[in-house]
C-alpha cells in the first residue's frame, strides 16, 4: 500500500507514520526534511516549492512501488509540500515499513535520494540578500 500526497498545507509526520504502521513490519524508517535557517553560511528567510503536480505524484508513486518491490516494503508514505515554507517547517516526509530494520533504512534513503533526483519539484531559497533556485541533487 502507498500514500502519496503533494500538499500546500503543513505536513504532519505522524500521518505518515500512522499509515505505514503494521504488525508485519519489523522496522519503520522515517525521513523528515525541514527548512533550515542557513545554507552555505547564508541566512535563509524562507523556501518556496513549485511542482508540476500530476507528474510529481506519478514519479513519487514510481518511487514507492520500486521501494515496495526492492525492499519488500509493506507500506510507503511520501508527502511533499508546495508553496511558501518558513524556517522549521516540514518540506517532506517519507515513511517506510519493512519486515527488517536494515531494509527500512535502505528503502527510506533510496526514496529521498530518488525523489530529489527525479520528481519535478523545484526549490527556491530566499535569503536576506537575494534568492536562488536550488539544483535537485541529494
Amino acid at each position: 500500500m502507498t500514500d502519496i500526497q503533494l500538499l500546500d498545507q503543513p505536513l504532519q509526520a505522524q500521518d505518515c507514520i500512522d499509515f505505514v504502521t503494521s504488525e508485519g513490519a519489523g522496522g519503520i524508517s522515517v525521513f523528515i526534511g525541514t527548512v533550515r535557517n542557513k545554507t552555505k553560511g547564508r541566512a535563509v528567510r524562507r523556501l518556496e516549492f513549485e511542482a508540476y503536480g500530476p507528474m510529481a505524484i506519478s514519479e513519487m508513486r514510481k518511487i514507492a512501488e520500486t521501494t515496495r518491490n526492492r525492499w519488500q516494503a509493506e507500506k510507503v508514505s511520501i508527502h511533499h509540500r508546495s508553496g511558501v515554507l518558513q524556517i522549521g517547517e516540514i518540506a517532506v516526509v517519507i515513511a517506510v515499513a519493512t519486515p527488517h530494520r536494515k531494509a527500512a533504512f535502505e528503502a527510506c534513503q533510496y526514496a529521498i535520494d530518488t525523489l530529489k533526483e527525479t520528481v519535478p519539484i523545484w526549490k527556491k531559497e530566499i535569503f536576506e540578500d537575494g534568492e536562488t533556485w536550488v539544483a535537485a541533487h541529494p
